[in-house]
């Protein structure tokens, strides 16, 4: 039985994103995403303003899998830290839990991070402050209206993400897969290999080619990775 793939956008995507790669001629996952509010089709409403607010939507995703379905959870950069909160959500909580968590560019939870300063900036000051850590600029972001459609959802999450702080560090008892593409300047090889703390069962890091958004121009190698990942496993 193919394994869901529940995936978690990273700061201020989409479902979208996701619901392309179902095009990809998976042997053993079934692509499923989660769709955070203030974007796409839930542009009306909100965006979430603390990761508890998140973890409860993904966890609600969760729940309505079928129980006999095996899932995992992938998240990359800010959605892997929401993928690893649900992931301890449901280990405190008893829940079912992930065949695997992967991680994607994203340092280990505990580690500093970046801050965007994403309530204060104005939002020239905002977009080129996204661009200078991430080293990621969206033409999106550059055009009066659709700045005024991405940033709220942007500076929601980004707004998390400056807060954070992991709610536990006690390992989680799930397989772990850290992806991390080659030449990323925000989180260095060393930053991802700490992951392997935050997990008390096998713990594998995988690098692709490519920056701190590897899969963006061309999303194949992950998604084959990704394929090839829960082929071991079933082996």
């Amino acid at each position: 039985m193919p394994v869901t793939l529940l995936c978690i956008p990273y700061a201020g995507a989409g479902a979208s994103l996701f619901r392309r790669w179902k095009r990809h001629p998976f042997q053993h996952v079934d692509v499923a995403a989660v769709q955070l509010p203030g974007r796409e089709e839930l542009f009306a409403d909100g965006p979430c303003s603390s990761m508890t607010e998140l973890v409860d939507l993904c966890a609600g995703h969760i729940r309505e899998l079928p129980r006999d379905a095996p899932f995992a959870l992938f998240g990359h950069s800010f959605g892997a830290l929401v993928a690893y909160e649900t992931a301890q959500r449901l280990a405190a909580e008893g829940l079912r839990l992930p065949k695997r968590l992967i991680v994607s560019g994203a340092a280990a939870p505990w580690l500093p991070r970046p801050v965007t300063d994403a309530d204060s900036l104005s939002d020239d000051q905002f977009v080129a402050r996204v661009r200078d850590v991430v080293g990621y600029d969206h033409p999106a972001l550059h055009d009066a209206e659709l700045r005024g459609l991405l940033l709220p959802s942007l500076r929601a999450d980004l707004s998390i993400n400056d807060r954070y702080a992991p709610g536990s560090t006690d390992p989680l008892p799930v397989p772990l897969t850290v992806l991390r593409g080659s030449d990323d300047r925000l989180v260095s090889r060393q930053d991802v290999e700490l992951w392997a703390k935050a997990a008390s069962r096998p713990t594998e890091l995988i690098e692709l080619p490519g920056d701190h958004m590897y899969f963006s121009l061309d999303p194949k190698p992950l998604l084959a990775e990704l394929d090839a990942v829960f082929a071991r496993s079933a082996a």
